[in-house]
């Protein structure tokens, strides 16, 4: 099997951030559907794949705006991977719906 790309690389760790530093592992997310339900992992994941200059985003619904907007603040690179992380994580937890 080749070598991992550095984008899905770059992904996988941020991924693994969310779940070993905000605890944001697939079981938690079916257990809030209040934070997930509505599709708020792929929201999040367009408007930080979406945003090309200083604008107010919209924050996903029952997100911390504060923390939302400093992951908007990022620079390009670093949203783009969030996002993909973010992807991982909806897959996560519609996987884990599925068990």
């Amino acid at each position: 099997m080749e070598e991992q790309s550095i984008g899905v690389q770059l992904i996988a760790q941020e991924r693994q951030k969310q779940i070993d530093k905000y605890g944001f592992t697939a079981q938690y997310s079916v257990e809030h559907p209040e934070y997930y339900e509505n599709k708020q992992l792929q929201q999040a994941a367009l408007i930080l794949t979406g945003l090309d200059y200083a604008e107010s985003p919209v924050t996903p619904d029952n997100w911390d705006p504060d923390r939302f907007t400093k992951l908007c603040n990022e620079n390009r690179k670093e949203r783009l991977i969030i996002a993909g992380a973010l992807i991982a994580a909806e897959l996560d937890r519609l996987s884990e719906l599925e068990n």
